[in-house]
C-alpha cells in the first residue's frame, strides 16, 4: 500500500462537477482513480474504464484499487437525467435512471466499505436540490436524489462507529455539459404535456448554465473530504444552503408554489 499518500476514488470524473474534483484532488497530492465511461483527462489522474450499470467491472475496480492501494476517500458523481412526464415515462428509462443515481451509488459505498473499516474514509455522494424540492417534469432524477439523501442518512448511523463519514452533497444548477446530456422527451412522445415540458425544460437550463461553476461546487466537495466531522447532507453555496432551510420552514404547498413558477407552471 501507498502510505504517504491519500487516495481517492471518483465515479464519473470525466467531466463536470467530478472533473473538477478529480482536479482538486490531485493539485493537493492525492493520489486519484477515475472509474467512468470515458477518461479523464487529468495528467496524474488513472482512469478505470467501467459502466456503473454493466455487471461487476464497476465495484471489482473499487476492489483492486482498495486492495492495493487503500482507500480514503470515494466521491460519487455519476448521474443521469431524463426529462418527462410522468405518465408517459418508460420503464426503461427510469429503471436505467435508478441504476446509474441511486444504485450505483450503494453499490459504490458497499465496495468502498471493507477498505475504510479499520482506518475510517470519507464517502460524498452528489446529490441535488432537486432531491428535496421538485424538477418539474424530472420526477425520476429528484426521486433518485432523494434516495441519496436517506442512503447517507441511515449510512451515517451504520458507518460512525467505524469512522466512516458519508455525506450527501446537493448542488444546485451548475453550469456543466449535463444540461446537454439530459433525455429529453419529444413533442410526440409528451403529448398534451409537450408545451410545459418544453416551458419547464428551457427553466431548468437557465438555472443550471446560469448557477455555480463546478469548479466552486468542487471546492466544497473537497473541504467535506477535509472536515474531520462532516455534516450528513450539506448543500452547495450560500444561495442553495438558504434555500433548502427556507423550503424546510415554510408551509409545503407555498413551496412547491414558488417551484411551479420557477418551473413556467
Amino acid at each position: 500500500m501507498e502510505k504517504y499518500k491519500r487516495t481517492a476514488i471518483v465515479v464519473g470524473g470525466s467531466s463536470g462537477i467530478g472533473f473538477e474534483t478529480c482536479s482538486r484532488l490531485v493539485g493537493h497530492g492525492w493520489n486519484v482513480f477515475n472509474i467512468s465511461r470515458t477518461p479523464c483527462k487529468i495528467s496524474g489522474v488513472k482512469n478505470i474504464i467501467a459502466d456503473v450499470v454493466a455487471g461487476s467491472t464497476f465495484t471489482d475496480a473499487i476492489t483492486k484499487i482498495g486492495e492495493k492501494h487503500g482507500v480514503n476517500a470515494l466521491v460519487y458523481s455519476a448521474g443521469f437525467s431524463m426529462a418527462a412526464p410522468i405518465e408517459y415515462a418508460k420503464e426503461s428509462d427510469y429503471r436505467y435512471l435508478f441504476d446509474v443515481n441511486f444504485f450505483g451509488a450503494l453499490k459504490a459505498v458497499q465496495a468502498v466499505i471493507p477498505f475504510m473499516k479499520n482506518k475510517g474514509g470519507k464517502v460524498v455522494l452528489v446529490g441535488s436540490l432537486g432531491g428535496e424540492i421538485p424538477i418539474i417534469f424530472d420526477c425520476f432524477y429528484s426521486a433518485s436524489k432523494a434516495a441519496l439523501e436517506m442512503l447517507a442518512r441511515e449510512a451515517y448511523s451504520e458507518l460512525k462507529p467505524y469512522g466512516i463519514h458519508v455525506t450527501a452533497f446537493l448542488p444546485g444548477g451548475t453550469a456543466t455539459g449535463f444540461t446537454l446530456k439530459r433525455k429529453v422527451y419529444s413533442d410526440e412522445e409528451n403529448k398534451l404535456y409537450a408545451p410545459n415540458v418544453n416551458r419547464a425544460v428551457s427553466a431548468l437550463e437557465r438555472m443550471e448554465q446560469s448557477g455555480m461553476s463546478p469548479a466552486a461546487v468542487a471546492e466544497d466537495i473537497y473541504r467535506i473530504i477535509l472536515m474531520d466531522k462532516p455534516p450528513v447532507i450539506k448543500a452547495s453555496g450560500f444561495k442553495n444552503s438558504a434555500y433548502r432551510i427556507i423550503s424546510h420552514v415554510v408551509p409545503e404547498k407555498m413551496t412547491l408554489y414558488v417551484n411551479d413558477r420557477m418551473y413556467k407552471q
